[in-house]
């Protein structure tokens, strides 16, 4: 028996292979929605941008292509994805956000997807869109620019190549459904309805609280020392044999601000007795 017959046959694994999934899973820095388009998962990534796969609520699968936080810091990178967009068919372009808007990273979703039916006409339809978004990730990048000349000194760079962060987005205000399926009238009536009981509700409580509070009265005004005065008056006795006693009324007199009255002197020339009234 030779070497090779002893050798023992390889037997071929019957494990099933692995299934590799059409899109990763998303990331909590990723949009939940951009646009009318709910993003399902992550196709792909590199320092331009994200690929993602999309659908609108109406069913409509489509391809986005958004830029990265450093990407979209860079006008220069900003022209060339829009340039990148503008150069592909127009019924390819399914929906795109406003270039003017600085603050925001540009995305462009790509289609038409037809629903997968199985059929290789569907498969090639995303596999379509998908090089679509590639491409244009790739003109922001420029790494299919063919290098003119001899290739010298060290490899260029960008220099927001390391913020791969997905760039800004808007979720609110969010975009106003066109179309209102009978579920969702139901639901916005039933909303509009609770909060309508709700403000009435608070209302009645409000009036049920404050219904018997009293109202609120003044404080008594308490005057100080220094804004009253005393007045004494002293009355005058006529001599006898005058004739019916007449009323005087003594002249007053106004005391500082003490508040401390003061009495006239007995011996006044008011009250001082008159020689003729001892005979």
């Amino acid at each position: 028996m030779t070497a090779t017959e002893s050798q023992t046959a390889v037997q071929p694994d019957d494990r099933p292979a692995l299934e590799i999934p059409d899109a990763l899973p998303l990331q909590p820095e990723d949009p939940p929605r951009v646009g009318e388009f709910w993003l399902r998962g992550r196709l792909g990534a590199n320092a331009a941008g994200f690929l993602y796969t999309a659908a609108t609520e109406d069913g409509r699968d489509a391809i986005v292509a958004m830029m990265t936080e450093g990407s979209a810091d860079d006008a220069a990178a900003r022209e060339r994805f829009v340039h990148a967009v503008d150069e592909l068919p127009a019924d390819a372009v399914l929906a795109h956000n406003d270039s003017d808007d600085d603050d925001l990273a540009l995305w462009a979703a790509f289609g038409p997807i037809r629903a997968d039916d199985g059929s290789s006409a569907a498969s090639d339809e995303r596999l379509l869109a998908e090089r679509r978004g590639e491409e244009v990730l790739s003109a922001v990048l420029m790494d299919r620019i063919p290098q003119p000349g001899k290739l010298r000194g060290p490899d260029f760079r960008h220099y927001w190549e390391n913020r791969r962060r997905p760039g800004l987005f808007r979720i609110w205000p969010l975009p106003w459904p066109n179309a209102l399926r009978p579920a969702s009238r139901w639901a916005l009536a039933f909303a509009l309805l609770t909060m309508a009981l709700i403000m009435v509700l608070a209302v009645f409580l409000a009036w049920l609280l404050f219904r018997h509070a009293a109202p609120l009265e003044p404080e008594p005004v308490i005057p100080t020392p220094s804004s009253t005065t005393t007045v004494t008056v002293t009355p005058t006795t006529p001599p006898p044999g005058t004739g019916s006693p007449t009323r005087t009324t003594g002249t007053p007199s106004v005391t500082p601000s003490t508040g401390i009255p003061t009495v006239a002197p007995t011996g006044s020339p008011d009250t001082a007795t008159t020689p003729g009234s001892k005979l």
